[in-house]
């Protein structure tokens, strides 16, 4: 082999690898653990973890009422007196996002939390933009441009965090029948 077709093989390769070191998957940004999440959502509590297998018909309901698909029919969520918590996975553009979705016995938000957040720091939405949804229950004001402001610059985050209260409030309406207003 030539000593010219080696070094255009050796920057062929060079090149291959920087590509794939640039493209190894980013870790989502861990915010708060599971475990200090529901210490907060569950101030001197222990919650009782429960997990529901929805049907089709409940998934159905679930998602013509969130007015977003649901990633599982599978759902984990911790309980202690009248507070439920509820944790949503999701994509935000490419990367990760978890949210816990804290609701109280009424169907109405008490507080949101992010979790972990993958995506730049520029785009994680903000305590204060977070703190629309207290109080909050699944209506057609729960919607960005509605009774919610949009996060300038982070709209995907702000539809992302939207659609998993909306699937959290959902969910939990089918499993704790809570009332509709």
């Amino acid at each position: 082999m030539e000593p010219r077709a080696r070094v255009h093989i050796l920057i062929a390769a060079f090149v291959a690898g920087a590509a794939l070191l640039g493209a190894a998957p980013a870790r989502a940004r861990v915010l708060m653990s599971q475990k200090d999440a529901l210490a907060v959502a569950f101030p001197g509590a222990k919650p009782e973890r429960r997990t529901a297998y929805l049907t089709d018909a409940q998934t159905r309901t679930i998602e013509e009422s969130a007015q977003s698909k649901l990633e599982s029919k599978i759902w984990t969520y911790y309980v202690a007196g009248s507070t439920f918590a509820y944790f949503d996975s999701h994509l935000v553009r490419t990367m990760n996002e978890t949210v816990m979705v804290v609701v109280g016995a009424e169907g109405t938000v008490r507080f949101v939390e992010i979790l972990s957040f993958a995506e730049p720091e520029d785009y994680l939405a903000s305590k204060r933009w977070l703190g629309q949804f207290p109080g909050r229950r699944l209506d057609d004001d729960l919607a960005l441009r509605r009774g919610l402001r949009n996060i300038a610059g982070a709209s995907l985050t702000s539809e992302a965090v939207t659609r998993a209260v909306r699937r959290a409030l959902a969910v939990h309406r089918i499993l704790n029948a809570a009332p509709v207003k």
